[in-house]
């Protein structure tokens, strides 16, 4: 894997816990870093500046506490670097005093934090939806990308998986992990043959115990299948993947948003948006994470197996 082996010792599985608005808390990350998984949150999903200092208190804390041969991984807390996140520079200010080793950022270019964050030892990962966005970050010195590629949930690309990932390995040799549909071990498995190092998975971990997911959500969840989830840009402005029954029954209520027109106000202020990617057909229960993560490595395990 083109991460540093000190980080990579740290992993029982290469993979992230995607930051997701109004899912991603506390208990899921801690959850997950025991586990060995990376976990990460958009710092919005804490109210106040105040409450993301006790966030990461609580998570370093907690996480300090796990001894014996467990692998516990790092939290990489996500940034919203659009101009309209007012708290943009408190919330780098706070991730920078906790000495966060991992940021991913989000909606904007990387560029404007990126010196401060390599200046304080931490790495930057940064999400893109096309190749464009790719060639940017890269120019703005980031040490990762996060492919969004089509299927993912909440916000997304458009773009194929497998030629993403493929072009994007063309001209960057940096930590690659993609996002999109990716909901089993056996697609983890295979986002490493396809030339990443990490993979992002988001929707089974909405319908686990230790999520800030409504028992509704995490319930239609277990319902759904793919042909349930909607490519919209009604809500936050930006194409996201959306549950059609939820987003049917907003619509009704709710004046849609203009294409493009992204303001993190209006994101922070309607966190209870059920959104899910394709790969919600593989979501068959609400389990813990603990579960959750011994059943994604069992098949992760098995895949490796199978195609030596």
């Amino acid at each position: 894997m083109t991460i540093d082996d000190p980080l990579a010792s740290r992993l029982s599985l290469p993979l992230i816990a995607a930051p997701m608005t109004g899912v991603s808390g506390p208990d899921l990350m801690i959850a997950a870093c025991r586990n060995g998984v990376i976990g990460s949150f958009p710092t919005h999903n804490a109210t106040s500046v105040g409450e993301l200092d006790d966030w990461l208190d609580r998570i370093s804390n907690e996480l300090a506490v796990v001894g014996g041969d467990v692998p516990v991984a790092p939290i990489a807390p996500n940034l919203v670097v659009h101009p309209s996140n007012a708290r943009l520079d408190a919330d780098l200010d706070r991730l920078i005093a906790h000495d966060v080793e991992l940021v991913i950022t989000s909606v904007g270019s990387p560029a404007p934090v990126v010196p401060r964050l390599h200046a304080s030892r931490c790495r930057v990962l940064a999400d893109v939806a096309t190749l464009r966005q790719a060639e940017k970050a890269i120019a703005a010195g980031v040490d990762g990308l996060v492919l969004l590629s089509a299927g993912a949930g909440g916000q997304t690309g458009q773009a194929n998986p497998f030629a993403f990932v493929r072009a994007v390995r063309e001209i960057f040799a940096g930590t690659i992990v993609l996002a999109g549909g990716i909901a089993d071990g056996v697609a983890l498995y295979a986002a490493q043959v396809l030339g990443a190092d990490l993979a992002y998975m988001g929707t089974p971990f909405i319908a686990t115990a230790e999520s800030l997911a409504s028992p509704d959500y995490r319930d239609a969840l277990v319902e759904a299948t793919m042909d349930d989830v909607r490519l919209s840009d009604e809500v936050g402005g930006l194409p996201a993947s959306l549950l059609a029954g939820w987003l049917d029954t907003r619509a009704l209520s709710t004046s849609p948003v203009n294409a493009g027109d992204f303001q993190q106000e209006r994101l922070v202020a309607d966190p209870s948006v059920w959104s899910a990617g394709h790969g919600v057909t593989l979501v068959r229960d609400v389990t813990t994470v603990d579960a959750l993560v011994e059943r994604v490595r069992e098949q992760y395990d098995s895949a490796r197996s199978y195609l030596r």
